[in-house]
């Protein structure tokens, strides 16, 4: 169990990680072992970027669930699929590729890769994506956009993008989670239990290992997606340990600069941060 004293600890460590830097960052963090949670700024609007796509994914696995949607149709990857899009391979690849429904989930998740997205946002509608999250009590997010313009400038305002909060994001995993024993939180979500299984497969098969994993000891299993905003980098993962759920994170830079006063570049400093942050929480938590 974490003892108040280790909390305190805790706090202290990933508050100073970041005051250290000149952007904001937000996170939630919860400690599986005993449930308790430690936040800065967890529920002020955040832009989400890519990590709003673990609700697009559990709205699509709902759809399925009632039958509006079928895992194995055939989508077939078309030379539109790719304007305006600046993530994932798909977009480099040869028109005309099968693909199912599944798999599109899988490479929205794992590359985050934008054509997939296209592929699975054309059989949802965003006020549904939008409504499924207000209904499963992810209050704080607003998905606006189905793929967010590229010519975003750094100073966007909030309502250009989809937004999050960090507490939504740890909330929605941990639902994820619970729901591998539990019907009630499968049904929270709209989902089987099988379905759910699925979902946390996908996270667990994310490729990219920044942020999060980046200062884990090599090899430990996160179940995790990440984001690339203009404003700042976001992840929010299960981290495990000894093969068992250890801590939740979700951390959110914003307002980052282009670049530091020392030259490097805003983006590395804001991953690294988030990497800290973990590891602060593999430091000071007990299993």
């Amino acid at each position: 169990m974490t003892t108040m004293i280790e909390s305190e600890k805790l706090a202290e460590r990933l508050n100073a990680i970041c005051d250290a830097q000149p952007f904001v960052t937000r996170f939630m963090v919860r400690a599986l072992s005993s449930g308790e949670t430690i936040g800065r700024g967890a529920d002020e609007e955040t832009p989400s970027a890519s990590t709003r796509k673990t609700s697009i994914m559990m709205a699509a696995l709902k759809a399925a669930h009632e039958g509006r949607l079928d895992l194995d149709e055939r989508i077939t990857y078309e030379k539109r699929f790719a304007e305006e899009v600046a993530s994932g391979m798909f977009r480099y690849l040869t028109p005309g590729i099968v693909i199912s429904l599944r798999d599109a989930i899988t490479g929205m998740m794992v590359l985050s890769d934008n054509v997939c997205t296209k592929m699975v946002f054309e059989r949802l509608t965003l006020e549904e994506v939008d409504g499924y999250c207000k209904s499963i009590g992810l209050t704080g997010t607003n998905h606006r956009f189905l793929i967010p313009p590229l010519a975003l400038s750094p100073d966007h305002s909030l309502k250009a993008v989809t937004t999050t909060t960090a507490r939504d994001q740890a909330y929605l995993l941990q639902t994820i989670l619970d729901a591998q024993n539990s019907q009630e939180a499968a049904d929270r979500l709209g989902c089987s239990q099988a379905l759910c299984a699925y979902a946390l497969q996908t996270l667990k098969n994310q490729i990219l290992r920044y942020a999060i994993p980046s200062r884990l000891p090599l090899g430990v299993l996160v179940a995790h997606k990440g984001g690339t905003g203009k404003r700042g980098r976001m992840n929010a993962g299960i981290v495990y340990r000894d093969g068992s759920p250890f801590y939740i994170i979700a951390a959110y830079t914003d307002d980052v600069p282009q670049e530091m006063p020392d030259g490097t570049p805003g983006y590395t400093v804001a991953l690294e941060t988030i990497g800290r942050l973990s590891r602060a929480c593999w430091d000071e938590l007990r299993s």
